[in-house]
């Protein structure tokens, strides 16, 4: 009895909790939903004029404005725009005729993976290094690698890449270059999840596969810099503020080993908040990679923003704004629940 007694509360603890991620997740999405309404209500462009074209005559653009239905109020209109993205629907691209939703499935996936491998780089080589620079603070080794993550926030990303094709795709020829593959590889796999690494070695295609890790390499290493830059900074931060706590004095006088007091007792703590760090970064990644993507024609989310913003194609710019956000939304989410089971004083 007694342990049904205790089995009753932790399942009502954990229903409660389980509602209350749920409303703050649509609480949120409605949000982005609202900010991503109304932006597309006050830029300066005309969503009629973008579908009839500024030849058409005044019959047509009004039975246009109808047929999209912003004749209706605003509160009507924005009911109309939830119930649509409910059922997936994000209109219809101006710029490539098909729906949105069709694009945005096509084209994210490639974003995806640069940035995958992109955090992926920034995460296995920015903490080593920051806890490096912590351990050596004062030093040579610590102000190098200080000057090289501010680097990470200084250099701007279109010239880092135009410099990295200019030395290791025209000058040293180490890896391809613009694009996601080879022309004459265009076509050669099918798409199965999208990504393009994946799904050649899924149908055993291994000339696909490194032609496309060929040319996904010096993007993503590059993303994988300015994340490597921000996670090297901020593991660095963490690390010196628990290297100065009495239990790491203590742990060196009872004759610890340093790199057991280091990774054990330092960083152990700080996983939590790197978590979020890391979280972070890799969703800045997934949306702020725009320049890198325009730079190596990169067919991702970046690419085809950009495309639809030159084309006045605001169901495009929408759509893609809110899967971004989307984006955020879903890796800050999964950031807290990392964050309660690797914590657990946030349970209490």
């Amino acid at each position: 009895m007694a342990s049904q007694a205790k089995t009753i509360p932790s399942v009502t603890g954990w229903l409660r909790g389980l509602t209350s991620f749920v409303i703050v997740v649509l609480l949120t999405f409605l949000g982005l939903l609202a900010i991503t309404f109304f932006i597309g209500r006050v830029v300066p462009i005309d969503p009629v004029l973008s579908v009839v074209g500024d030849r058409a005559t005044q019959e047509q653009y009004d039975a246009a404005r109808i047929a999209m239905g912003l004749d209706k109020p605003l509160w009507q209109q924005f009911i109309t725009y939830v119930g649509d993205v409910a059922r997936g629907d994000l209109g219809m691209s101006v710029s490539t005729n098909r729906p949105v939703s069709e694009d945005l499935a096509r084209v994210f996936p490639a974003t995806l993976e640069m940035a995958t491998l992109g955090i992926i780089i920034g995460v296995l080589l920015g903490v080593p290094t920051g806890v490096w620079a912590a351990t050596k603070q004062g030093t040579w080794v610590d102000q190098i690698i200080r000057v090289f993550a501010l680097l990470g926030y200084a250099v701007p990303a279109f010239w880092l890449g135009l410099v990295g094709l200019a030395v290791f795709y025209a000058g040293l020829g180490w890896v391809a270059g613009p694009g996601r593959v080879d022309i004459f590889y265009e076509g050669l796999v099918d798409p199965i999840t999208g990504i393009l690494l994946i799904d050649s070695l899924l149908v055993g295609d291994t000339e696909v596969f490194w032609n496309a890790l060929s040319h996904l390499v010096l993007p993503s290493a590059i993303l994988g810099f300015f994340s490597l830059a921000y996670i090297a900074r901020m593991t660095r931060s963490f690390m010196l503020d628990q290297l100065g706590q009495e239990f790491i004095t203590t742990a060196r006088v009872k004759g610890v080993p340093e790199w057991q007091v280091i990774w054990s007792h330092g960083f152990k703590p700080i996983r939590v908040p790197l978590i979020t760090v890391i979280g972070l970064s890799y969703a800045a990644l997934l949306e702020g990679s725009v320049m890198i993507e325009t730079v190596f024609s990169w067919p991702g989310i970046g690419n085809y923003l950009t495309h639809a913003l030159l084309n006045a194609d605001m169901n495009a710019v929408l759509g893609s704004t809110l899967v971004i956000g989307s984006v955020f939304i879903f890796i800050n989410k999964i950031s807290d629940v990392l964050y309660r089971v690797l914590d657990p004083r946030s349970k209490e």
